[in-house]
């Protein structure tokens, strides 16, 4: 079953019978609905100062929610009321608002959350903008997602999802589905340009289209330990205007198109940009990840073994390509039936252990990164002079006429990519994106009012293949954070992180934050 396919399942499938997930599937009384009812409030101060740029660890998978400079910190106040609220009713509502006044930062005001969004049965609706977890992976111990990250401010979208697994009946009760479907804006368009001084490439209103589908095979309902995950995650730059330097120097905008065909080629990626000439590459900027997750459910621990392979064209997306095109005046006519396979090489592999009964370990997460490969070194496109097709050279988070998978600077995906809010030379790009990396995350909870968190990585950097380092460089990023939970619901967290290398630079930081969080029954 192809991706398309589960979609349009996924679609029809929604008013059917489920696992049960909601109250109202197993008849629960039914209360009448108060829109103030259940309103989640968090009053939150942080500051962070470093001996020279924060540490990665206290700036990054964050939401975007961080800075790089010595000295920052912010105020945030958020009014939420859940979606899960109105879990009794075959319908529900849920909005938000989440406000921070920053110091140090891209923005002297973010406005970090903003939405409102409604179910029916188990399908969602969601408008504005919201902070999504990570599927598949720990959001506090792993390093991040390749491709649908926490690392970066959320993008205004909207979307429809099944954010739970729904179970096909007809099927056993074995298989289950959840994803989502979304199209948004950018919103860093005037930080663009004050980075790039409009001298180097930099884009405006360019759109956003993100797609996923998640099936799972087991069956929790008959006690079965075991079950298996398989995803696809996909993503999409596109439309909007780009302004490159041409040959003198001088900034030139390219529009690109941003038409109901242009939103389905961005779904279905087909097209072409205006900028590809004969080789007629997919329209836009398009990216995505193969997830599977491996899980065993005791019953005093679960263990889990995962995977995220990403990629960024067809040569790594199904590790083949075609490769009969003709020679002289037939270089791009397909003559012969030659098809060239690529070695899969890059991945992302993990393990997490959870202990449910632990104190001192709760959670375990340890994971290995590659990312040099990216289809080979060699010749990124067929010429009338060389006529094989070896689509190397895939330069991951980066493209040719967009930004990058970016937002305000931070990369959408794993931060281990070095992300454009580094660059000193007015360039916004990922300098580090082949590399070699080891990653650590550990949490536990020695008493009742204390929590504990240690993340630590050690990268092993080459740069990009069009700019590779002279030589290869290393970076051990490393932090520990420890939070005391007062009564009332105040808790106090300190973290003290390090970086040290020449990817990063050598810091160390130390980071503070009060949150105050509580309901609202009005």
């Amino acid at each position: 079953m192809n991706f398309r396919n589960i979609l349009v399942l996924m679609a029809f499938a929604v008013p059917s019978s489920v696992l049960a997930q909601y109250d109202w599937q197993d008849q629960t009384e039914v209360k009448k609905m108060y829109l103030g009812d259940n309103l989640n409030y968090k009053m939150e101060m942080q500051g962070s100062y470093s001996s020279h740029q924060t540490p990665l660890w206290l700036n990054a998978n964050k939401y975007g929610l961080s800075s790089l400079d010595r000295t920052n910190g912010y105020l945030r106040m958020s009014a939420i009321r859940p979606l899960h609220t109105d879990s009794a009713r075959r319908w529900g509502v849920g909005y938000g608002v989440d406000l921070v006044v920053p110091s140090h930062y891209t923005s002297h005001f973010v406005v970090q959350q903003a939405f409102i969004e409604g179910r029916w049965l188990n399908g969602v609706l969601t408008i504005g903008s919201k902070e999504y977890p990570m599927e598949l992976k720990s959001n506090t111990l792993s390093s991040g997602s390749q491709t649908l990250g926490i690392n970066a401010r959320p993008v205004p979208q909207v979307r429809l999802s099944l954010p739970e697994y729904w179970t096909i009946p007809i099927l056993g009760r074995w298989f289950h589905l959840k994803g989502h479907i979304a199209y948004g804006m950018f919103t860093d368009d005037d930080w663009q340009q004050d980075v790039t001084q409009k001298q180097t490439r930099y884009t405006r209103h360019a759109l956003y289209h993100s797609k996923a589908g998640y099936l799972m095979i087991g069956s929790p309902e008959r006690f079965c330990p075991w079950s298996l995950e398989l995803g696809l995650e996909m993503a999409a730059e596109f439309g909007g205007t780009s302004y490159q330097p041409n040959s003198e120097g001088i900034m030139v905008g390219t529009r690109s198109g941003h038409s109901l065909v242009d939103f389905w080629r961005a779904f279905i990626p087909s097209g072409q940009d205006a900028s590809d000439g004969e080789y007629g590459n997919i329209e836009g900027n398009q990216l995505g990840s193969w997830l599977a997750r491996l899980n065993y459910d005791a019953e005093t621990y679960t263990l889990s073994f995962y995977a995220d392979h990403f990629f960024e064209d067809h040569s790594q997306m199904f590790l083949l390509d075609y490769d009969g095109y003709g020679s002289g005046d037939e270089w791009n006519v397909k003559k012969h039936n030659r098809f060239f396979m690529y070695a899969l090489k890059d991945i992302m592999l993990g393990g997490e252990l959870k202990l449910k009964y632990g104190s001192w370990l709760r959670g375990l997460v340890i994971e290995y990164i590659n990312t040099k490969y990216q289809s080979g070194p060699y010749n990124h496109d067929r010429t009338s002079e060389i006529s094989d097709h070896v689509a190397g050279q895939d330069d991951y988070y980066n493209h040719g006429n967009y930004t990058g998978w970016q937002h305000w600077g931070q990369v959408m995906g794993n931060p281990l990519f070095r992300s454009p809010i580094y660059n000193t030379d007015g360039i916004i790009r990922v300098e580090d994106n082949r590399f070699k990396a080891f990653h650590l995350g550990v949490e536990g909870q020695p008493s009742e009012n204390i929590t504990y968190r240690i993340l630590a990585s050690y990268q092993e950097g080459f740069g990009t293949y069009n700019d590779p380092y002279t030589k290869k460089r290393h970076n051990v990023s490393t932090s520990v954070e420890a939070t005391y939970h007062f009564p009332h619901h105040w808790n106090v967290k300190g973290a003290y992180g390090m970086d040290f290398g020449s990817i990063l630079g050598h810091t160390v930081g130390f980071q503070l934050t009060v949150t105050k969080t509580g309901v609202f029954h009005l």
